[in-house]
Parts: structure tokens; C-alpha cells; sequence
């Protein structure tokens, strides 16, 4: 039964240089790249070395705690380089691409009248495991767990983000097949959370819930939490959009297609370039930006509030469809703290005088002061739209204090959810890699 969410707390930071609704192919890229730190707390186990021949969809490494679960190759090519970092740890695998990919072809199968063990292993094999995100925690999921119910968010609440109800509204029939399959993976339901004029409101084999607010309100943590909220023991499974028909995909064509959409966003980037273009997960950021100074620009995977920083030979983060460029930050106003040399900066006390300006703002990457005490303002529980305490929260885990995160709703939480408080906060304290510790610390001490 479907449930609409309307949720009144949080921020929408309105920012310039949203990605005009088009789609363009990108440039092929030379050399792709899986990233194992895309993976939070997968230690890989290498199956080919640097000189070997992959297909697309074939095994490139696979998880040394969960083997079955299989990281493979988006393209077709040569494993150029193995990159490594302290203490031999594997940052990437690098493959040197084919001008046409060559796939491995598993089979196509109709995930309706399959067996579920059957769509499991299909999932598995085909290397689309990784996209299935557990909470608690917000890792890559066991493959041996069942899940009381599985979250897609199909509505875009993020600075700048990539619209996916826009993206795979292209891709509906993969979409409906990614949704069959998942719903063979779990006791429950699958919840699909979409906005008020979303083109998804008639898939089947889900639940689908209209969602309307502030961000966060699009972050599956959200939309769990008014749905279906996790209780101790309980495991929720969260695939993003555009996953779930790469997922259909496998099963429709019977080969991997790690086709990703990203919306090329932000205020330095040109009129004429911000848009959406159809890559390949691992590409290098240079197919779709070219010679930004660094010390400039800064160059975000992702969204403003939670992508990962590149350079310009970097390569695109396995899960985001979002790439933003916003200046770098380096010079100060003077007398900043005073309301009009801010520059037109988003507040959520109104401070800035964004409120009279209107329209839309240039924010750069300037923390605008240092990191100081935590005070109890109440400006947190003013960005997070969940029954919890988001400051006690944040000072259980800087203390480790594993009994009290579990009474303050350490389960029920992921990084992306404080990417506000993050934002707002006046003690500048980065709240998101504290709650990513914490998590840390649960899944070594409880797990």
C-alpha cells in the first residue's frame, strides 16, 4: 500500500548551473577504472592481472569476505595497470578499452517466471551485485541475507544533482525488469520513491510513494525511515535508479552494460556544456571536462554536499550521475561574518540575505571558518527529517560509545543523510565522516 511522503524539514540549496534536460554521448574514453574504495569496506581479491585480455562483464576481482559477489569489467579491453597505494592496497584497475566492446554473454532470462535462487545468481554472476547497498551500515550487501524490503529513489532532492527520474524515465522497460528482479530478493516489498509529475508511476511489481519536500527528502535514509524504518536485526537493501535497469539490462540482453548517465552541472561550467551524457561507469572525468585548473575549480564526482573530489585524469565514481564544478574557494571577503560580502551564499538563518536576492547562488568550496565546539543550536534538527538526535548522534560516535549510537538510531543512518548538517552547522565539525566512523565502528564491534 502505498504511503506519500511530505516532509517539512531540511534545505533546498538553490545553486547555479543546472543541467539542461538533454542527452548527448560523451566521448569514449581510452582507459576506464574500477575503484575498490567506491566499495566502503570491500577488501578485493584480484582475478586477472595487469596484461590480461576482459570482456565486458567479466570478473575483474571479487569481495575476500563475500566471494560470490563479483566486480567486473564495464568495458572490454586490456587490465593495463594495477594501481596501488599504502601497504599494497588496490586503488584501481585500470583497463585500456577496445574501440568496440565484447561482452560476456550470460543468457537473457525472464526474471517473472524464474526461480529467485536462479535471479540471485544471475545478479551475482553478471556483476551487478555491487550495485545493492545495505542498510545499516550503507555497504555493498551480503549475498547470503535476505532483506525485509528494497528502496529505489527515484526523486532528486540534491544541490545540482542529476535528475533520475529524468534518466531512466528513457529506460523504463530495463527499469520494470530491474524491479521484477529485485522483488524476488526480498520478503517485503519494493518501494519506489518518486516526485508528483514523475513518468514511474505505473511500474509493477513495487510499491510506489510520491514524495515531496525539501532535501533530503530524495535520500533512500529518508524515505526509509517514514516507510518501512529499520529496527535492530533488520536489514533494508537501497539501489539507485539508474542501477535498477543496468540490473533489468543483464536480464533483458543477458550481458552487462555498465552505461551510466551524468548530468555535467555547475556554476564554472559553460552554458552550452551543462547537460547529460551517456558514458561508461569507470570513464575518465576528461571525456566530459578538459583542462580545469585545479587550483581553480574544483571538480566534484557526485553532488556539492557529498561527491568526491578529482583531477582531470581522474575517473568517475562507480555509483554517482552527477559531475559539478564549482570554484575553488581561495579568496576571503573581508569581514566576512557581516550579511553582504557573502556573496549571496544559501543560509538557513537567513543571515547571508540570500532570501531578498533570489534566485539562484554561486557557492564556492570556502568553509567560511574553522572548525570549533559543538553548541546546541537546534539548527541540525532543522536539516535532518528524522526522529533522531543528530547532534547526541554525533557525539556517540566521536566518543565510540556503541550503546548510546544504538539507542540514538546509528542503524537507521547513512553518511548522505548528515550532508546538511554538514552544511549548516556553525561548528563547520564534518559530520558525515564521523557518522561514516561510527558505522565503522559498529559493523567491527557489532556487525
Amino acid at each position: 500500500m502505498s504511503k506519500d511522503i511530505r516532509v517539512r524539514k531540511g534545505l533546498d540549496l538553490k545553486l547555479k548551473g543546472v543541467a539542461d534536460k538533454s542527452i548527448v554521448d560523451a566521448p569514449r574514453s581510452s582507459v576506464y577504472a574500477i575503484k575498490p574504495l567506491d566499495f566502503h569496506a570491500v577488501v578485493p581479491k584480484l582475478v586477472l592481472k595487469e596484461g590480461a585480455k576482459v570482456k565486458a562483464g567479466e570478473t575483474i576481482f571479487y569481495s575476500k569476505y563475500d566471494e560470490p559477489v563479483k566486480f567486473v569489467a564495464p568495458v572490454s579491453g586490456t587490465i593495463t595497470e594495477v594501481v596501488r597505494g599504502a601497504k599494497r592496497r588496490i586503488l584501481e584497475v585500470r583497463i585500456t578499452a577496445d574501440a568496440v566492446d565484447e561482452h560476456v554473454d550470460f543468457g537473457k532470462m525472464d526474471p517473472n517466471t524464474a526461480e529467485a535462487a536462479a535471479v540471485k545468481t544471475r545478479i551475482l554472476e553478471g556483476g551487478c551485485w555491487p550495485f545493492i547497498i545495505q542498510r545499516p551500515y550503507d555497504i555493498v550487501a551480503s549475498s547470503e541475507d535476505t532483506p525485509k524490503s528494497i528502496f529505489i529513489s527515484a526523486y532528486t532532492t540534491a544541490p545540482l544533482a542529476g535528475d533520475v527520474d529524468f534518466i531512466v524515465s528513457g529506460k523504463k522497460e530495463a527499469f520494470q525488469a530491474g524491479v521484477d528482479a529485485l522483488s524476488k530478493l526480498t520478503s517485503g516489498d519494493v518501494h519506489i520513491g518518486v516526485g508528483k509529475d514523475s513518468k514511474l508511476g505505473s511500474i509493477t511489481n513495487a510499491v510506489v510513494h510520491k514524495v515531496k519536500g525539501p532535501h533530503p527528502a530524495g535520500n533512500a535514509g529518508v524515505q526509509i525511515h517514514k516507510i518501512d524504518p529499520i529496527n535492530f536485526g533488520e536489514k533494508v537493501w537501497v539501489v539507485g535508479a539508474e542501477d535498477v535497469a543496468t540490473i533489468g539490462n543483464l536480464f533483458l540482453t543477458g550481458q552487462f552494460h555498465g552505461e551510466r548517465t551524468v548530468a555535467l552541472a555547475g556554476s564554472e561550467v559553460a552554458d552550452s556544456d551543462r547537460k547529460y551524457y551517456r558514458t561508461i561507469i569507470g570513464a575518465n572525468v576528461s571525456t566530459l571536462v578538459s583542462n580545469v585548473n585545479t587550483n581553480e575549480t574544483r571538480i566534484i564526482s557526485g553532488d556539492v554536499l557529498t561527491g568526491d573530489k578529482l583531477d582531470n585524469n581522474q575517473f568517475l565514481n562507480f555509483y554517482y550521475n552527477t559531475v559539478t564544478l564549482i570554484p575553488e574557494g581561495n579568496e576571503y571577503a573581508l569581514l566576512g561574518w557581516l550579511p553582504f560580502t557573502r556573496n549571496n551564499i544559501p543560509s538557513i538563518s537567513g543571515t547571508s540575505l540570500s532570501w531578498m536576492k533570489g534566485g539562484r547562488s554561486k557557492v564556492d568550496t570556502n568553509l567560511n571558518g574553522e572548525e570549533r565546539a559543538l553548541v546546541v543550536t537546534g539548527e541540525m534538527e532543522e536539516v535532518l527529517p528524522m526522529d533522531i538526535y543528530p547532534m547526541q548522534l554525533i557525539k556517540a560516535c566521536m566518543a565510540g560509545d556503541i550503546e548510546k549510537m544504538e539507542n540514538l538510531g546509528i542503524y537507521e543512518v547513512a553518511p548522505e543523510d548528515f550532508a546538511l548538517v554538514d552544511y549548516i552547522n556553525t561548528s563547520k565539525l564534518e559530520a558525515q565522516e564521523v557518522i561514516r566512523l561510527g558505522l565503522d565502528l559498529m559493523i567491527t564491534e557489532v556487525g
